[in-house]
């Protein structure tokens, strides 16, 4: 129940997210999935920093903040299905930077999240 009301939540806020930058942004580069995830990072980063810091967050907080809320914002089949898209438009470029700066950016902002829990 903690995971599938965490999702819930992660769900509706990536709804929201992507449809703000849909109506936002005219572009066929996948910016709003781009956000979600780079944004879900960030946040699944600090809660990870946040519990290796001490007994800060139960087991049950943890698994409806990171595998609810984050899981349900986050979303890798959506990536790969944009990636998809770009290929068969042969947007080369943009495939190469999307899946590029997905992976790593995605990475740079867990590492971030981790370090930022750790200087305060």
């Amino acid at each position: 129940m903690i995971v599938g009301f965490g999702g819930f939540i992660g769900s509706v806020a990536r709804f929201l997210v992507s449809r703000y930058f849909q109506e936002n942004i005219v572009s066929v580069f996948p910016w709003s999935t781009l956000a979600v995830n780079i944004i879900g990072s960030l946040i699944i980063g600090i809660i990870y920093g946040i519990s290796e810091k001490g007994d800060f967050l139960s087991s049950e907080i943890r698994l409806f903040l990171t595998v609810g809320i984050c899981g349900g914002f986050t979303t890798f089949s959506t990536l790969s299905n944009d990636a998809f898209l770009l290929l068969r438009q042969q947007e080369w470029i943009r495939f190469a930077f999307y899946t590029s700066f997905s992976f790593f950016l995605g990475l740079l902002a867990v590492y971030a999240g981790r370090i930022m829990i750790k200087l305060f």
